[in-house]
C-alpha cells in the first residue's frame, strides 16, 4: 500500500499465508483483518477496495492486516471452495491479533463472505468489535447473519453481486445497507467517497 507496508508470512492450514501489515503512527488501538475478493477471479490483497479498507483502519489508529488466500501471491496451497479460505482467515486472525486489544474484520465481495463467516466461527467472546462488508457476495455464497452494527455498503448497479441479493439477505435481519447510487461492484472513481463514508461509520469505534 505504501513504503511502510510490512510483508511477512504466518502459518496457515495449507502452508504459509502472505500478509501485508500497515500500522498507524502511534500505538494501535486494535487490529483489523481485511479479506480480499474471489481468488479465482483475480482477487488479491492489493485490490484497490481492500487497500481503501486498510487505509480507513490506519487512519482510525488501527493496525491493518491484509492477506492472500491460499494459492494467491506467495500464499501456499490451492483454492478450497471457500471452506479453506475461511480457515485461512481464522489462522491469520489467531496469528496477528493482540488479545489485549479489540479486533475488527472487513471484507470486499467474496472477502465479505469470508469475514462474516470467520466472525461467526470465532464466537463470543472472541468475536470482532465491528464487521465491515463492502459489496458482500450474497448471491453465490451463503453469507451468515451478522451483528446489528455491521457496516454494509453496496453499489446500486453492482454487476457482480446484484443489490437485490444483498437486500434480500439483509431484510430478515432488519440490517441497514448503505447504497452508493450509480456505483458498480468495484467502486471505480468512488474510492474517496467509500473511504469517507467508512470513516464516518467507524469513527465511534476509535
Amino acid at each position: 500500500m505504501n513504503s511502510r507496508t510490512v510483508r511477512h508470512t504466518v502459518a496457515g492450514p495449507a502452508g504459509d499465508i502472505e500478509c501485508a501489515v500497515d500500522a498507524p503512527d502511534s500505538s494501535p488501538q486494535g487490529t483489523a483483518v481485511v479479506c480480499h475478493p474471489h481468488p479465482q477471479h483475480g482477487g488479491t490483497l492489493d485490490n484497490k477496495v481492500v487497500q481503501t479498507l486498510a487505509r480507513v483502519f490506519v487512519t482510525l489508529g488501527w493496525r491493518s492486516v491484509r492477506f492472500n488466500f491460499r494459492g494467491v501471491g506467495d500464499s501456499q496451497g490451492a483454492w478450497a471452495d471457500g471452506v479453506g479460505e475461511i480457515a485461512d482467515a481464522l489462522a491469520v486472525i489467531a496469528a496477528v491479533r493482540d488479545p489485549a486489544l479489540p479486533l475488527m474484520l472487513a471484507g470486499f465481495s467474496f472477502g465479505g463472505y469470508v469475514a462474516a463467516s470467520a466472525a461467526q466461527q470465532l464466537g463470543a467472546p472472541a468475536q470482532p468489535m465491528r464487521l465491515v462488508l463492502v459489496g458482500p457476495s450474497t448471491q453465490k455464497q451463503d453469507v451468515p447473519a451478522v451483528p446489528a452494527d455491521t457496516v454494509v455498503i453496496h453499489g446500486e448497479i453492482d454487476e457482480v453481486v446484484p443489490l437485490a441479493a444483498t437486500l434480500a439477505w439483509a431484510r430478515p435481519q432488519a440490517l441497514p445497507v448503505i447504497v452508493f447510487p450509480g456505483v458498480g461492484h468495484f467502486f471505480h472513481g468512488q474510492l474517496t467517497l467509500l473511504k469517507s463514508v467508512l470513516l464516518q461509520q467507524l469513527q465511534t469505534t476509535r
